[in-house]
């Protein structure tokens, strides 16, 4: 489940194409829309990074979180707080300060939560989420519940060169895309690594990897550490996108969004999440467009995914896969 086959490698290198040529036949297809599913996209492949990020914790590490969204939402506020009023935040120094915030809060929610497990884990990290809504909700210098402003995009220049400009929708979708590239091939080789088999050991088996001598807590808190960074990268490239963060985005139907995700494309397999948050998304888009009560349709969804995929469509994938190799093993026999 951990290794990628080649015929899966070669669906998701042509989705990766399909998605980086969409600035040359968007206009062909979609026309005066065009612009606006760039902007769309752009959100998705955003979500993905999320979901994947998450699949960090509940697919590979074992721990289900209802909290992840606290360092999505956290990674805005940072970016709000920490830019000049009136000019535009340098990226060299404002996403470093994004993401070293969203690792420090990762790990002390970490190092209070970690010693609990199941259901205990789930509502704890639901709590911490909680505070931080209510905190940024009631707080002044935050702008309570209304959010926070970022009037200018965080500025790549590099002496006095500008590298990017993520005024353009087509430099921040690039920029977006190339993230989710990035997290994946960073969460594949964890995964390839030494500490990776850990952390799919610890979910198979906990108790088996400590008896072999292995301090699975802190395995586990480095885990959690990485994926609310990864997070926070997810929110820093929301925040720049909307020019704006508020509480919600912290609370916890953000993070059961990504959870459905990760469910949706396929626990454990680090690809289906990203699947799953496009699927997610355009049934989002098309339940949304002929009624208010999207939720009920997604949850029926949910139900049949739960139902007929029990492993997600990237689960669907690998089994579709495996069954085929069997199937061509045995004619060759």
């Amino acid at each position: 489940m951990y290794n990628t086959p080649r015929p899966i490698s070669l669906l998701l290198g042509f989705l990766l194409c399909v998605l980086a040529f969409y600035p040359l036949y968007g206009d062909l297809v979609f026309g005066s829309k065009a612009s606006f599913f760039m902007s769309k996209l752009t959100t998705i492949v955003i979500f993905a990074i999320l979901a994947m990020s998450l699949d960090l914790l509940v697919g590979i590490t074992g721990l289900v979180s209802m909290g992840h969204a606290l360092f999505f939402g956290l990674a805005g506020y940072v970016l709000a707080l920490a830019s000049p009023e009136y000019e535009a935040a340098s990226i060299w120094y404002i996403l470093p300060l994004v993401l070293l915030c969203c690792a420090a809060l990762g790990a002390v929610v970490a190092f209070l939560t970690i010693k609990t497990s199941g259901i205990y884990f789930i509502m704890v990290t639901l709590a911490f989420g909680q505070m931080g809504f209510y905190f940024f909700n009631d707080a002044e210098f935050s702008g309570g519940s209304d959010g926070m402003y970022i009037m200018l995009k965080p500025d790549v220049s590099l002496g006095g060169i500008q590298l990017l400009n993520l005024d353009e929708k087509q430099t921040l979708y690039y920029l977006s895309l190339a993230c989710m590239v990035f997290v994946y091939m960073v969460l594949r080789m964890i995964l390839r690594s030494a500490f990776g088999q850990v952390l799919i050991g610890i979910h198979a088996n906990e108790h088996r990897v400590k008896a072999i001598g292995y301090n699975t807590a802190n395995y586990k808190i480095v885990s959690f550490v990485i994926a609310a960074t990864l997070a926070g990268l997810a929110g820093f490239l929301a925040a720049s996108q909307y020019g704006f963060v508020n509480p919600s985005q912290m609370g916890w139907h953000t993070s059961g969004y990504a959870l459905m995700m990760v469910i949706m494309g396929g626990a454990g397999t680090i690809f289906g999440p990203a699947i799953g948050a496009f699927v997610f998304e355009i049934l989002h888009y098309v339940f949304e467009s002929f009624t208010d009560h999207w939720l009920m349709l997604m949850g029926a969804v949910m139900i049949c995914v739960v139902l007929f995929l029990p492993n997600g469509i990237g689960g669907a994938l690998l089994s579709l896969v495996q069954k085929k190799e069997t199937t061509g093993e045995k004619n060759d026999g």
